[in-house]
């Protein structure tokens, strides 16, 4: 049962409202809001995979995927499961991997890598054709989202789920956009995403500490804090289920978890299968208030009350922007604008139960 209200108009898109969780407390002059169930409907039973297609990326995680890929394949057949391996060697192979697999109705996917490795799996499926197999989740990301808000923290717990064979049925997002980047856009492209998509400062602070490497990972924080100083422009037409709203806005957090790659609570009212996704709209304000908001954010997901923060639910969204603008799909820089999205609802079995 949820723990948020929405509420509609004509005027504009469905709204999230949030309580205050009585328990907690308080930060920033608020206390952590009621979070919604994470799941609306009951898993599933079904058979034990008689083949499982192990889809490894070897170079997530700081290098660890191919460790756990291995211990994966160990564990699946001493379970009496017939494993063919599948490597990544580069950037999207997944996506090619996935799409060439040949599936029998028994068989099943496995997924070594992080939310990223994930949506390449699916993304290849997609566009493959028919309705997507079974797939089970094995965390090796630096980012494992999926995995962690369903329990499964590591090689062995995924894998008795996926020999368990019980599945819960999940949301999808379909999102078309451009390939490239904002100085060369490229050609119409269309992605699957099963966790979030961002857009505005978020992105921003990764693309530019992509040319910090040299920092290793304390570039990422660097880059927000950088980029919160610097408090730029961004102008963008936001419609949501056919309401635009043309504005200046500093993040746009479309969600089908509640969590992103680091743990943070940025969704607390999503659901994984209840038709919709979550959207969370961080305004334009004085740095002041959006390092405040930021702080909030970290501090289990209180940012819904910050007065610059909306929260609404959706079917279908579309992003347009003056220029090209980075976006960013399941932790990776998948494209720019402009987007579009549509809720696909329901479509991807997952081992979880």
């Amino acid at each position: 049962m949820s723990k948020v209200a929405p509420s509609s108009s004509a005027e504009g898109p469905e709204q999230i409202t949030f309580a205050e969780d009585g328990s907690s407390k308080k930060k920033s002059g608020v206390r952590r809001p009621v979070f919604a169930e994470l799941l609306s409907c009951e898993a599933e039973a079904t058979p034990k995979p008689g083949r499982v297609h192990l889809l490894v990326n070897p170079f997530s995680g700081r290098k660890r995927g191919k460790k756990v890929g291995a211990a994966a394949r160990k564990l699946l057949e001493a379970a009496g499961v017939e494993v063919e391996l599948h490597p990544s060697e580069r950037a999207g192979h997944l996506v090619e991997l996935s799409k060439a697999l040949e599936l029998r109705p028994t068989d099943a996917l496995a997924v070594v890598g992080g939310d990223g490795t994930l949506s390449e799996v699916i993304t290849g499926r997609m566009r493959a054709g028919g309705d997507l197999p079974r797939v089970g989740v094995i965390p090796a990301g630096t980012g494992n989202a999926q995995a962690t808000e369903l329990g499964i923290l590591n090689v062995e717990e995924a894998v008795r789920r996926i020999v368990a064979g019980r599945v819960i049925r999940i949301d999808l997002a379909e999102v078309d956009l451009r390939s490239g980047t904002a100085k060369r856009p490229g050609d119409a492209l269309r992605w699957y995403s099963h966790n979030l998509v961002t857009w505005g400062l978020g992105v921003d602070s990764v693309v530019l500490a992509e040319r910090m490497r040299w920092l290793g990972p304390a570039r990422y924080d660097v880059g927000i804090v950088i980029k919160i100083l610097a408090n730029v422009r961004r102008r963008a037409t936001l419609t949501v289920d056919g309401h635009a709203m043309e504005d200046d806005y500093t993040l746009f957090l479309i969600q089908n978890t509640q969590t992103g790659g680091a743990g943070l609570r940025l969704a607390p009212g999503a659901s994984l299968d209840d038709g919709v996704m979550d959207l969370g709209i961080l305004r334009r304000m004085k740095t002041g208030a959006l390092i405040n908001a930021f702080g909030m954010l970290k501090q289990e997901g209180r940012h819904v009350f910050h007065p610059s923060v909306g929260s609404h639910r959706f079917k279908e969204l579309a992003i347009d922007t003056p220029a090209p603008t980075a976006i960013n799909i399941d932790g990776e820089l998948a494209g720019v604008t402009p987007l579009k999205m549509r809720v696909l609802e329901r479509v991807l079995p997952l081992f979880a139960a």
